[in-house]
């Protein structure tokens, strides 16, 4: 097999600095699960493959045709280089997944007339060097600019913010900026890589605060998954920023660790894989059973997966009013009755299931109105959605894998929503962390309540207008620019009026 592995795949880089090796896409670790190949019309899988074709002007054609009777997408042919006898193409192309690339990839080798040169994977090239950068916000071009920015000048602020602590953040980084936190246990649907692995991740996180709300984050990967290590150590960071986002650590460790941090700490803790998602979730649902025509505090919904997510959204469905949500887990629909529950899981389970009905997600599913997924892939069939009530709404949103197909669940379903780009109605963590922090740093809150988070998913929901709202538009895209300022114009307001509210309480006259 050594024989015939494909050569290394290799990234192009500047003039003068060896190419990256990759492992070929034939060698890495294979897809998280066994699923029917996904649509191709993202970039996550694109490659862009250098040719030399002879000067056969059909050529092109036959690399064009290539890549489409591989499944690939052809998105840009750029010529490199003309001569006399023939042309030096970078063709550019999305797949559905690695192995597909490497399919491509060796099609094109059996092409007539055209020779494979180096192939690069862009995703790779992208995150080259990292996707952050430091950049002051002062111009420092004098003598005055460097004394002024720094010492001795700066030795004035720093005297005055001993004598005024609370000017800390107006006179530092601390009023606009956010730690991203992670001990790298739950990366993604990947499991637990550790920091390192979960870098690029948190690297992308801080550049969406900074595109979406102009906050600057800070990607905080520890080497520990203590919790009290964590804890500690966010702690002692923390007079540098202005709020704490928790991210990718696994349950149940994770509610502990926000809990403790947010009874030390004087800035709000968030869990972005809690809440981020029960916003959205929420905004989602309010616009969806707006177009099935049913009411949120009379449906019946399903939730599959008692994790952090799961935790998080029904925690927030029932502040909503909701009043009937039945949890389903491994171990099967949570019960109060059920002995085999951890202590998270009976939590749960005492807030939820008001019949104390046991039994399996298929049992749970029979006339439900919303069914919600945040487990695994491929968990249920499509087919086991018939016995849900008519105008059912399904979101299954693990990730990478869907927990039912939401492609095959069409026929079953009046409106569906995915965490996959390539559909309608992607939930999208990104529609609620950036505008929430912003507000959180407008308000300068100190903490975050379910009010607040309330107040994002109905702001959030409220951006789909009526005339825009139908099955396959029911949260807005991520690029609207109204998104974020109407998430964190309610959230800043909500801030402010939990701030005035215990002013008034902690003043006897009032």
């Amino acid at each position: 097999m050594a024989d015939t592995a494909p050569p290394p795949i290799a990234v192009p880089v500047p003039d003068g600095t060896p190419a990256v090796p990759l492992e070929p896409l034939a060698e890495r670790a294979p897809e998280p699960a066994p699923v029917p190949r996904g649509l191709v019309t993202g970039a996550s899988y694109s490659i862009t493959v250098r040719l030399t074709a002879d000067g056969d002007p059909a050529s092109i054609g036959r690399i064009a045709t290539a890549v489409g009777d591989s499944g690939g997408a052809v998105t840009a042919i750029d010529v490199v280089d003309s001569r006399p006898d023939g042309l030096v193409v970078d063709v550019t192309c999305s797949a559905a997944d690695g192995t597909h690339a490497q399919e491509i990839v060796e099609l094109l080798r059996t092409v007539e007339g055209v020779t494979v040169g180096k192939v690069s994977d862009r995703t790779f090239l992208l995150h080259l060097g990292g996707k952050l950068a430091v950049a002051s916000r002062v111009p420092l071009k004098t003598r005055d600019d460097m004394s002024m920015a720094y010492t001795p000048g700066v030795a004035r602020v720093c005297l005055a913010l001993a004598e005024n602590p609370g000017d800390v953040r107006r006179l530092t980084i601390k009023g606009n900026s956010v730690a991203v936190v992670t001990d790298g246990s739950a990366v993604l649907g990947l499991g637990n890589l550790g920091p390192g692995p979960a870098l690029p991740v948190m690297e992308g996180k801080a550049a969406l605060f900074k595109r979406f709300a102009d906050i600057d984050a800070w990607p905080i990967c520890l080497d520990t998954q203590d919790t009290d290590e964590i804890v500690r150590t966010v702690e002692i960071i923390a007079p540098v920023f202005g709020g704490i986002n928790l991210e990718d650590i696994a349950a149940p460790r994770c509610f502990e660790i926000e809990r403790r941090l947010r009874a030390s700490l004087s800035i709000p803790v968030f869990h972005d894989d809690q809440h981020g998602t029960a916003i959205v979730v929420l905004a989602a649902l309010t616009n969806a059973l707006r177009v099935v025509d049913k009411d949120l505090d009379s449906v019946k919904i399903v939730v599959a997966g008692a994790g952090a997510a799961g935790t998080a959204i029904v925690t927030l469905l029932l502040a909503a009013g909701v009043s009937d949500v039945l949890v389903w887990d491994r171990t099967g629909i949570l019960s109060r009755n059920d002995d085999r529950l951890s202590p998270t899981m009976l939590e749960l389970a005492q807030r939820t299931n008001p019949a104390n009905q046991r039994g399996e997600l298929t049992d749970a599913l029979v006339g439900a109105d919303v069914f919600i997924g945040v487990s695994a892939g491929n968990v249920l069939p499509a087919a086991a959605l018939e016995v849900m009530a008519d105008g059912a709404v399904v979101f299954p949103l693990a990730n990478p894998t869907p927990d039912i197909d939401p492609v095959a669940a069409r026929p079953y379903a009046s409106v569906i929503a995915s965490g996959r780009s390539d559909l309608p109605n992607q939930i999208n963590n990104v529609l609620a962390f950036p505008g929430v922090f912003r507000g959180l740093l407008d308000a300068r809150a100190t903490e975050i309540s379910s009010q607040m988070l309330l107040s994002a998913a109905h702001a959030l929901a409220a951006v789909v207008t009526d005339d825009q709202l139908n099955a396959s538009y029911i949260v807005p895209s991520v690029f609207d620019s109204a998104v974020h300022k109407a998430v964190a114009g309610a959230v800043a307001d909500a801030a402010r009026a939990a701030t005035s509210a215990a002013a008034n309480s902690a003043d006897p006259k009032t």
